[in-house]
């Protein structure tokens, strides 16, 4: 495979060593570098990781799930360690393509996991909302800090107050090739505003700043033009699985308006976590929230297979639930 990613190599936010590593084979020929944690016959957990990230921003939720669940991370075309795409590589289409492509290549006959994405990886299940391998191995989904359109008009890095400016420095923002540079104190400062919460400690931010800053800028920029012209509602609307969200009261670049919206339109819908003063990167800043969520949601629609009791409670459908930050 393609380069080795950066990342922080001691701490909680760590990458922990994968039982096991494979290539998954997308349907266009691309490569995607997959990891597999966790005893082989434990209930399945399949993560997708968002834009300018890799399967090391998973770090602390893998931790928090391999000693009792099957947890497979992957690394989406261009990110980590699978190698970038040709000019015809980049779509929400290829990027379903990917994920089923993975849930063929870790899971046996029969076996079914429960999905997660984050930001661009919650994009990602949206998109295979109609496959129908996503309904056949899919027992349920979350969608972490995520939005299905209009990402530019409703992105709050940038306090502009004319709609029509802010949506257009939001789509530059996007579609930069600039390069992040080295990741220095002053990186790190807009990094935190840009992405996380008030609260976020020093070791979250370097976590961070060290994936982001490993993208390469052409990969960043492509992907970042994928998502400002970003569509898919009716998608959600398809996503026939139960589906719960969460999210950050303080995130800039999918503000909560799109959880809200996403939990309007999911048809199995099953509850909206809401972390106050959290920001983008969820998983980062609040592992617990976010692992207790998929534990409950494996508890509850992967028939009880699960070695211990779900974090939390289950959440009827239609309902909203909001969980406070944990220390």
């Amino acid at each position: 495979m393609s380069r080795r990613p950066a990342h922080v190599t001691s701490g909680p936010y760590a990458p922990p060593v994968p039982r096991t590593t494979l290539t998954a084979t997308s349907a266009d020929g691309a490569r995607l570098y997959t990891e597999v944690h966790g005893p082989e016959s434990a209930p399945a957990v399949v993560l997708a990781h968002g834009w300018t990230c890799s399967t090391a921003f998973w770090a602390p939720v893998v931790r928090e799930l391999a000693t009792d669940h099957k947890v497979v991370v992957y690394d989406q075309r261009g990110h980590g360690r699978s190698p970038a795409a040709g000019p015809a590589g980049h779509s929400t289409h290829a990027l379903a393509d990917d994920l089923v492509a993975v849930l063929e290549a870790t899971l046996a006959a029969g076996e079914r996991a429960v999905v997660g994405g984050h930001s661009m990886g919650g994009m990602t299940i949206m998109a295979a909302a109609e496959r129908p391998q996503l309904r056949e191995r899919a027992a349920a989904a979350l969608l972490c800090s995520t939005g299905s359109a209009d990402l530019p008009a409703e992105s709050r890095v940038f306090a502009l107050r004319s709609p029509q400016g802010r949506r257009r420095a939001h789509r530059l923002l996007l579609r930069s090739r600039a390069p992040l540079g080295p990741v220095s104190p002053l990186a790190k400062r807009a990094l935190k505003y840009a992405t996380m919460g008030p609260g976020a400690t020093a070791e979250q931010i370097e976590a961070c700043a060290r994936i982001v800053h490993a993208c390469p800028a052409g990969v960043r920029a492509r992907w970042g033009t994928v998502l400002a012209g970003l569509e898919l509602t009716g998608g959600v609307s398809r996503l026939e699985l139960p589906t719960a969200v969460l999210a950050g009261t303080a995130d800039r670049l999918t503000p909560l308006v799109h959880a809200r919206r996403l939990a309007s339109v999911l048809p199995d819908f099953r509850g909206l976590t809401e972390l106050p003063g959290l920001g983008h990167m969820t998983p980062i800043e609040d592992p617990g929230a976010v692992s207790g969520r998929l534990r409950a949601l494996v508890q509850d629609h992967l028939h009880g297979t699960g070695s211990g009791p779900a974090a939390t409670a289950e959440v009827p459908s239609g309902t909203r639930q909001k969980k406070e930050k944990t220390a």
